[in-house]
């Protein structure tokens, strides 16, 4: 260390040496100057003011070796510092590992969170301007954000006066076809100003052209960065290269930036121009895309909302049938795509933040203990000659290397736990979140940690420098006053130990809220039997299967394949497996019923006669799908019970009839009522449903769902290759089993998330404050050691010294508890839009994590009250 100390001081000394002498040199001129002119203004003639000067101020090089050693002094005594510190450090391995494991700890959970936080909601898009960028909705009674039709997009893209530019983009599912055979792909149908409105320019070739997303003019695509390095190996002769995607060949013309990603769209590996050439495309009732535009220069989003809103009235009025009670929705596309997961990204970055403070209140309170143990050392110190400033400086300097080394280990702790994080979101799920590219210690991030360690290092550097003061050091150096510092660090340490106490309890609170949401979310009644259930999707090309009795004959061979197989039971179809999303809905109204042209939002399920068998729904009342029940007998339907409540309150529907309003003008008879399948995310509402025979609607895009009575991925592969022996042209994905749909869906994912990292943090918060209650009532303890011991020796009880030491501990317990109950149910408040059927001031839960952290915190006290009773009058007096 020596070696080290003069190594920086001569290096000091020869890059500064210079600099220092020449400033030095001025300075010292200066004062002589000034000197002589004062000598001469007293009347000195100017050789006697400049000798006076001279010997006034005495040798010049004198002067100048004096002012360098002291310079160099205080960078060596900074040096000496540091040493010193460490040192200290070293001697005491207990307090520094324990101080700075929690330091690190606290650390690496804010720090991670906030990497989360600043991944989705502070770093700006990756687009031009992205402030100016909004999303657009139509808005419904059921839907607030709606995708809207292509004719309503031309007609707000021709009418309003607000955008400088609005586009539209529809996130697909794609056939790829290649040598080896058909390949399931996603995709996105653009329309062609689209990367101009975001600012985005490729890579590699050019931009869709004006025009080319009309039907007339040739398919072209732009392939994303990642494709193009996987599927064509980075070569730039891609370029006019032609893939089928769909049944259409599509001419390759660009390579999209390897940053570029829009959220709303992926995972996307192919993107091409709209083409709007099928039936939804043009039938204004059909909603399949979305709307991306560009504020002009001045408007506000209010203002383009407005705009948007009046389009939308006008054509309400043009077209009753299709677009009544349709208006418009526009929010920021930051909003669009970070909204859902805002409150939970908050809450986690505050539960963070409490586990931080109570971490720094607990190395705050060692360092309080640890400064008891050192008064007779300061107070020697300060006797020999050191400065208050002095002990000062060594108080920051061992702070700063406290906070240098938690900092660091938690520094590495949180770049681990955001890839732990990161790996456990589901694989669907991440593919959506491409804000979360390029998570890491950005420097933001870095900014964040810099100050928490700032703060902390000054926490740590005012705990002992406010405990000491020169009379306590004077009074400390006479009689050592143990007693007085006992009772000051018993009434400091309880204040602590109330504060840590309070926010575990916070934490505690929220965790068992959340996690009795995640409970009550996965036991919700879906109306139907999920385990033994394995799910596949199929996706035929259009060019085999586009007309309906291709359709209808594959899905027969489907079932009658799947069937064949051993330990399959029953086999269903259907559009949309359940605990997926509460789209694809139709329009209908109740015939014999006034009708004004409003419009009855439903979902509608296309499904086969075993459907409800195979899912393990009941049917309630009336009759299942009849086999060959197809376009050419009578349409029929299968309500549930959301909707007999809804649009047949004390009726019977059964034998009611119903009407498509924009296509299908048949009537369709209502003949079954089924029990609510929950069709959306686990955390809505039923809503009315209605179930169409798969052979009067079908289509070349459907999900199997299979029961069986084995495990159910040991039969995906099965069904897989039974699908590929029909067509190797059908494209079937891997398949799940129904458990994992629901435990992998997005309102499942959220909920569990959020109850297990605030719950790790309770518990840590949990373990940090009953230390930090076992670490005060201990010292407390050994600071009446020679009290207890003559209570003892004058007859009390070992009864009465239990009692005295866990009445003291008893009485922080319970203010802390109720203080922390109290804050608790405020904290839920706030965060009641993430709770599922349970109130903010659950009873059960309030009670429970009360009962939990008071016997926990007693337990922590019992061991040193423990320790009390069992002392030795005799042995304490003596050593006393």
């Amino acid at each position: 260390m020596d070696s080290l100390v003069r190594f920086f001081r001569k290096l000091w000394i020869l890059v500064r040496r210079e600099k220092f002498d020449s400033e030095l040199e001025e300075e010292m001129a200066f004062h002589r100057e000034h000197a002589e002119e004062q000598l001469q203004a007293e009347g000195l003639p100017p050789q006697d003011a400049q000798h006076a000067a001279r010997k006034q101020f005495g040798s010049s090089m004198r002067l100048r070796e004096q002012s360098q050693d002291m310079v160099s002094f205080r960078f060596e005594s900074v040096l000496q510092d540091f040493r010193f510190a460490i040192r200290q450090l070293r001697k005491n391995p207990g307090f520094t590992a324990t101080a700075t494991l929690m330091l690190a700890l606290g650390m690496c959970a804010s720090v991670a969170i906030f990497a989360f936080v600043d991944a989705a909601l502070l770093k700006p898009l990756p687009y031009r301007d992205p402030s100016s960028l909004v999303a657009v909705f139509e808005r419904t009674s059921g839907f607030p954000h709606s995708n809207i039709s292509y004719p309503d997009y031309l007609d707000w893209k021709k009418q309003n006066t607000v955008f400088s530019s609005l586009e539209a983009f529809q996130h697909t599912g794609m056939i790829l076809t290649t040598s080896s055979g058909a390949q399931p792909t996603r995709g996105a149908r653009v329309s062609d100003g689209f990367f101009h409105t975001l600012g985005v320019t490729p890579v590699l070739g050019r931009d869709f052209a004006p025009g080319e997303d009309l039907l007339s003019a040739p398919r072209t695509v732009l392939l994303s960065y990642a494709t193009w390095q996987q599927r064509y190996g980075g070569k730039d002769d891609v370029l006019g290269q032609t893939v089928v995607l769909n049944g259409d060949a599509n001419v390759i013309i660009g390579v999209l930036p390897p940053d570029f990603h829009f959220a709303p769209a992926e995972p996307s590996e192919f993107w091409t121009t709209i083409h709007a050439s099928s039936e939804c495309d043009l039938r204004r009732s059909c909603h399949s895309m979305y709307g991306v535009a560009r504020l002009k220069d001045g408007v506000s989003l209010s203002t383009a909302l407005a705009n948007v809103t009046a389009i939308a009235e006008q054509l309400e009025k043009l077209y009753p049938g299709d677009n009544m009670g349709q208006s418009a929705a526009v929010v920021t596309l930051t909003e669009s795509i970070v909204g859902d997961i805002r409150p939970i990204l908050f809450v986690l970055l505050c539960g963070a933040g409490l586990l931080l403070l109570i971490a720094s209140v607990n190395v705050a309170s060692l360092l309080l203990v640890r400064s008891e143990s050192r008064k007779r050392e300061v107070a020697v110190r300060t006797a020999l000659g050191a400065s208050r400033i002095r002990l000062t400086r060594q108080f920051v300097t061992e702070s700063l290397v406290l906070v240098l080394a938690g900092s660091a280990l938690g520094l590495m702790s949180a770049y681990g736990t955001m890839q732990l994080l990161t790996r456990l979101i589901p694989e669907d799920m991440l593919a959506r979140m491409t804000f979360l590219r390029g998570l890491g210690l950005t420097p933001r991030v870095w900014a964040f940690a810099g100050v928490i360690s700032l703060l902390a290092a000054a926490l740590f550097s005012l705990t002992p420098t406010l405990h000491f003061s020169l009379s306590q050091i004077r009074d400390n150096l006479a009689e050592g006053s143990r007693a007085h510092a006992g009772n000051a660090w018993r009434r400091v340490g309880s204040k602590l130990v109330v504060l840590e106490l309070a926010t575990a309890v916070v934490l505690l609170v929220g965790a068992g809220l959340l996690g009795k949401s995640l409970y009550l979310l996965l036991h919700v009644d879906i109306g139907m039997r999920p385990d033994h259930l394995a799910t596949l999707w199929v996706a035929a090309p259009k060019s085999n299967y586009g007309k309906d009795p291709q359709a209808i004959a594959l899905q027969r061979r489907v079932v009658s394949q799947m069937a064949a197989l051993p330990g399959v039971k029953s086999v269903g179809i259907t559009t949309d497996i359940p605990v997926s999303h509460w789209g694809d809905t139709t329009w209908l109204r109740i015939l014999g019923r006034p009708w004004h042209g409003e419009h009855n939002d439903i979902p509608e399920r296309d499904v086969n006669p075993e459907y409800f068998m195979t899912l393990g729904a009941k049917l309630l009342r009336g009759r299942d799908f009849a086999e060959g029940e197809d376009a050419s007998k009578p349409h029929v339907a299968i309500i549930n019970q959301a909707f007999a409540k809804e649009y047949f309150p004390g009726e019977d529907p059964i034998g009611r009839q119903l009407s498509h309003v924009s296509v299908a003008p048949d009537p369709i008879e209502i003949v079954g009522i089924v029990e609510d399948i929950k069709e959306g995310q686990l955390d809505t509402a039923n809503r009315s449903t209605v179930y169409i025979p798969f052979e009067q609607s079908p289509s070349n895009y459907f999900n199997v769902v299979v029961r069986t009575s084995q495990a159910e991925q040991s039969l995906l592969p099965a069904m897989r290759a039974a699908i590929r022996q029909i067509d190797a042209d059908i494209v079937t994905p891997s398949g799940s089993s129904m458990l994992e749909v629901i435990n992998d869906s997005q309102s499942a994912y959220m909920h569990r998330s959020s109850a297990w990292l605030v719950g790790g943090f309770a518990f840590l918060a949990l373990l940090l404050g009953v230390v930090g209650l076992y670490g005060v009532v201990a010292y407390s303890v050994s600071q009446r050691t020679r009290e207890i011991g003559i209570r003892m020796a004058l007859g009390a009880q070992s009864r009465s010294v239990y009692q005295l030491v866990l009445k003291e501990a008893a009485r922080s317990i319970a203010i802390g508890v109720a203080v922390g109950l109290v804050c608790s149910i405020a904290a839920a408040t706030l965060m009641r839009t993430l709770l599922f059927s349970v109130r903010s001031w659950d009873v059960p839960t309030l009670a429970a994590v009360a009962t939990v952290l008071a016997v926990s915190a007693l337990l922590a006290s019992y061991i040193p009250a423990r320790r009390a009773a069992s002392l030795d009058p005799v042995d304490t007096l003596r050593a006393e």
